[in-house]
């Protein structure tokens, strides 16, 4: 009955990939407003393929010029999520599980000094989570932050605790903002971060998770949030963020992902 259907091990690899794709694409358009522009796009070219199929060629052509641009069309209207989708293929399935993260402490630094980093970071920020101050410090790895460094003020000091919380201290010209941490440095302070733009983040989050969860989507940093409202400590990547942790749960993933 459906000698006709003709199916290859190829063609159930090419639909298997495809699937792959479009769920992926979903996973990070959902819940934004791309969501609804994706939709409608599919479903004109499901019209379009339709119209093909019955051969209506007046339609068929004005919709197939629509598409033939539709290319360059994707790319503008979602360049955020592409940039996304690209940073989260080439972290994570291009790169093994010791060199996926780049470290935000310089390479030339043993593991002595890298601990010693690490606590003097999880010192201050459980300091400031007592004292409920806010703070935003971004951990940069591979991605470049030059032009959140430059929205700042250029600090260039070792990473020291009691530095860290005297910058986040309420009456400190640079405590408004965040801190950026790169190469085993604090760079620079007061720096201004993209929000996040997803629709179902709750209403409950400040705009510092916003930034932080909006600078972990745009790059491959990693950003530890201390709440001014409660004290509490977050760790965001990737847009996903961990909130309420303890310090000693702080340092254990710093250790894990920056050892």
């Amino acid at each position: 009955m459906f000698s006709f259907i003709h199916i290859t091990l190829v063609d159930v690899i090419d639909i298997l990939l495809v699937a792959f794709l479009f769920f992926q694409i979903y996973m990070l358009i959902r819940g934004t407003a791309a969501i609804n522009i994706f939709i409608g796009i599919f479903l004109l070219y499901l019209i379009w393929l339709v119209v093909r199929a019955l051969n209506m060629e007046m339609l068929s052509t004005i919709l197939g010029q629509i598409i033939g641009v539709g290319a360059l069309a994707l790319i503008i209207v979602f360049q955020q999520e592409v940039r996304k989708f690209l940073l989260y293929i080439g972290t994570r399935y291009l790169s093994n599980s010791k060199l996926s993260i780049e470290r935000f402490f310089s390479d030339k630094v043993d593991a002595t000094t890298v601990q010693a980093d690490i606590e003097a970071l999880v010192r201050a920020c459980r300091n400031l989570s007592e004292s409920k101050t806010g703070a935003l410090i971004v951990l940069g790895r591979r991605s470049n932050l030059q032009i959140y460094v430059d929205t700042g003020d250029a600090i260039d000091a070792a990473i020291d605790g009691r530095l860290i919380e005297t910058i986040f201290f309420k009456n400190t010209p640079l405590h408004d903002g965040a801190m950026i941490i790169h190469n085993g440095r604090i760079v620079a302070a007061r720096c201004v971060l993209p929000a996040t733009e997803r629709l179902e983040v709750p209403a409950y989050f400040g705009m510092r998770h916003r930034a932080a969860m909006g600078i972990t989507e745009h790059t491959d940093a990693a950003v530890v949030v201390v709440s001014e409202e409660t004290g509490k400590i977050s760790f965001v990547e990737r847009g996903e963020i961990k909130r309420g942790i303890s310090s000693t749960e702080l340092k254990g993933i710093l250790e894990q992902a920056f050892h």
